[in-house]
């Protein structure tokens, strides 16, 4: 019999946090437009690092929410730069969830993945180069 092979978030940990009542939607669970917040943070954190300066979002190419995210329940963002180009990159992101509760702390699953596009500017605002670590 052959093992399951466990899944696993794409890239690196960017940001964690945990998900407060203040960030719930009229259902009570924790409200798109906050994951979305914190995918752009986790997002333009990684995109900072690999232009090495100011960047900008310039787009969301795709998003899509999978399961919902529950008040304390700790959201955690992932993220690998998939593209680089003169003056732009693409970063996909995902969300995963690790539910802590009094019964302890459950098994981690993903509930949202995206595509951000980000374009590195300089002191004006204006598209820069990007240079790239070789």
């Amino acid at each position: 019999m052959e093992a399951v092979k466990p899944i696993n978030p794409k890239g690196q940990q960017i940001l964690r946090t945990l998900a407060m009542p203040a960030d719930t939607n009229a259902a009570g669970q924790i409200f798109g437009g906050w994951i979305m917040s914190q995918l752009d943070l986790a997002g333009g954190i990684l995109a900072k690092e690999v232009s090495g300066g100011r960047i900008v979002t310039v787009s969301v190419s795709d998003i899509t929410f999978k399961k919902p995210v529950s008040v304390g329940d700790v959201v955690c963002c992932y993220g690998e730069c998939t593209r680089i180009g003169r003056t732009s990159m693409t970063i996909e992101l995902e969300v995963w969830v690790k539910p802590v509760n009094e019964k302890g702390v459950g098994d981690r699953y993903k509930v949202c993945e995206g595509t951000f596009n980000y374009v590195a500017i300089d002191a004006e605002g204006q598209p820069r180069p990007i240079n790239q670590k070789k």
